[in-house]
């Protein structure tokens, strides 16, 4: 596997897109220190003892916390963290002055704890997460490792396994994965359209065929409002 190998974690039967998950967050709390406090949106997670808490809301409450540390032929193997979110988020959805505030552990999903000193805009496991996903079953970038992974070399993950996914049937994976200027796998696409496809198709022939072996009967042109007689009286 030639470098970048990107390390993904994948959750299986989470619905992150959830009316009700997707909409306890604000947005402009991750911007603006002026928005601390507006965190009506953000109900169960908004406050702890009369205090905003900043990121507020379900998602960011229930950030992904598992922790990989993965060694080479029983040399440690460094995974690259910075980078693995868009550009466009770091820069414009959240604020290089806004801090993390009263944002403790205590998810039972999982939960971490967020570095008070680090802003929001270099909290990247943090805007990944909070992109969230359309489908049950998802991945998210975890890190790079960015020197190349040859044939017969033994890798070795220690997993720190913090994450509860129990509770709610789910499960999770670790995908090693690299990409090329057409992007990384995913069979869903190619299924999707290989099934329309072949769905429009047979259809079509089928139409046709109808169509042959028995004609729909023209209408009667004389019924066009243009060939009736304006009076009406003939």
């Amino acid at each position: 596997m030639k470098n970048p190998v990107y390390v993904y974690y994948q959750l299986e039967n989470y619905y992150q897109n959830h009316r009700r998950y997707v909409k306890s967050r604000h947005d402009g709390q991750l911007r603006s220190p002026e928005d601390e406090h507006d965190v009506k949106s953000c109900v169960p997670e908004d406050n702890v003892g009369g205090e905003s808490i900043v990121p507020c809301g379900l998602v960011a409450w229930s950030l992904f916390n598992d922790t990989y540390d993965f060694t080479r032929n029983n040399q440690k193997l460094s995974v690259n963290k910075k980078g693995i979110s868009w550009a466009s988020d770091r820069d414009s959805k959240f604020g290089k002055n806004v801090f993390p505030k009263n944002f403790q552990k205590g998810s039972p999903i999982g939960g971490k704890s967020l570095d008070p000193k680090i802003p929001l805009s270099e909290q990247e496991d943090l805007i990944v997460w909070m992109r969230t996903a359309a489908l049950p079953t998802f991945r998210k970038l975890y890190g790079k490792i960015d020197t190349d992974l040859e044939a017969g070399d033994t890798i070795e993950v220690l997993l720190q396994n913090n994450y509860n996914t129990y509770s709610f049937n789910g499960k999770k994976k670790l995908v090693l994965s690299t990409t090329s200027w057409l992007g990384g796998r995913n069979d869903f696409l190619g299924i999707a359209y290989l099934t329309i496809g072949s769905i429009c198709l047979s259809l079509a022939v089928f139409f046709s065929v109808l169509y042959l072996a028995k004609p729909r009967q023209l209408g009667d042109p004389s019924y066009l409002s243009w060939n009736r007689s304006p009076g009406g009286g003939r």
